[in-house]
């Protein structure tokens, strides 16, 4: 056999570039399915542009101390049933005689939003509102996620009557419409009060929330595992002798991480709407707290005549469940391995 000086100029290329640790051209790394998930999922500017819009609503809520402190000059609880400001050089009541609220100032000073029925500034109080309403829906959202994974696993895995047991308890909670089992569990909590909660209305709402969610991950989670048990991996560790509680979470949880990062998004979304729900019925947040559900449910009582009551509130929950579900739906996209996605 003999060879061309162009083979031999290739051969030397390649273990010249093998020695220095080079790629040979035309045969790239592998990309890990994370990597390429981030990849696609940048691609998606509509997804990227809404979890961009979200995160800003999060940094206005976290910066309401600030704003209510340095800018408006009024606590978020604040009333001024009496009190007169300028606006475009007149003075005007914050409430009216027949009560009702002054509109938006749009000065980022003096009631940017306008006013409340109890004259209290709507800016101030929907940031306020915004904290309380992002903090349960985190709080809920990792409850459901904690204690739906945990389960799924635990059912799918070990089946028998463990998994009859937690099944049959997931469909007693399904077998509830979210929001009637939600009104019920709010306010039983609410008017009886939970010492370990120290009367803060925001934890037990949090914990309603969370616990009605939990059957909606136990069921992908638990049909997921059922099938990984029996794959080659799990067979192969039964035979290295690794124990139940390792083979779950060492070897099994991993294999099911895209779905449950797929859901945090999701059971976000719909633990900040059901809050909102809740808090508007009177069986969530409770005052002095305020969150976007209890802005709305007391501007009904002065619609449509101070409209901005209802408006601003609503707004921002609108944007901030639209911007967590469309960039939830990227997510699962990019996360998709059948994903037709440009990669």
């Amino acid at each position: 056999m003999s060879f061309s000086g162009s083979d031999i100029q290739a051969e030397l290329a390649f273990a010249a570039q093998s020695a220095q640790g080079e790629e040979p051209p035309g045969e790239q790394p592998g990309i890990g399915p994370y990597r390429l998930a981030w990849r696609r999922l940048r691609r998606n500017r509509v997804a990227m542009v809404f979890g961009v819009i979200f995160i800003l609503l999060v940094i206005l809520c976290l910066l309401a101390p600030i704003y209510s402190q340095d800018v408006a000059h009024i606590g978020p609880n604040t009333g001024n049933l009496t009190g007169q400001i300028k606006v475009g050089g007149k003075l005007e009541y914050v409430l009216s005689l027949q009560g009702i609220p002054i509109g938006p100032t749009w000065d980022i000073h003096h009631y940017f939003l306008g006013a409340d029925t109890n004259g209290r500034d709507v800016a101030v109080r929907l940031l306020y509102g915004g904290r309380s309403s992002l903090y349960i829906g985190v709080v809920a959202m990792l409850i459901t996620m904690v204690l739906g994974t945990m389960l799924g696993i635990i059912a799918g895995y070990f089946r028998g009557w463990i998994d009859a047991v937690i099944s049959r308890v997931n469909d007693l909670v399904w077998s509830y419409p979210a929001v009637l089992l939600g009104i019920t569990l709010g306010t039983v909590l609410n008017v009886r009060g939970l010492w370990i909660f120290h009367s803060t209305t925001l934890l037990t709402t949090a914990l309603v929330v969370g616990f009605v969610y939990i059957p909606y991950v136990v069921r992908p989670i638990r049909a997921q595992v059922l099938t990984l048990r029996e794959r080659e991996f799990v067979d192969a560790a039964r035979q290295q002798g690794l124990g139940n509680i390792r083979i779950m979470f060492g070897e099994i949880l991993p294999n099911v991480a895209s779905t449950i990062i797929i859901f945090v998004p999701l059971m976000l979304a719909n633990a900040i709407l059901l809050e909102a729900a809740l808090s508007f019925l009177g069986a969530g947040v409770q005052a002095p707290n305020s969150s976007w559900g209890t802005m709305i449910g007391a501007g009904l009582q002065v619609f449509p005549g101070a409209f901005h009551t209802v408006l601003a509130p609503g707004v921002m929950l609108v944007l901030a469940v639209m911007s967590v579900n469309i960039f939830g739906d990227g997510l699962r996209d990019a996360l998709d391995p059948r994903s037709k996605a440009a990669i």
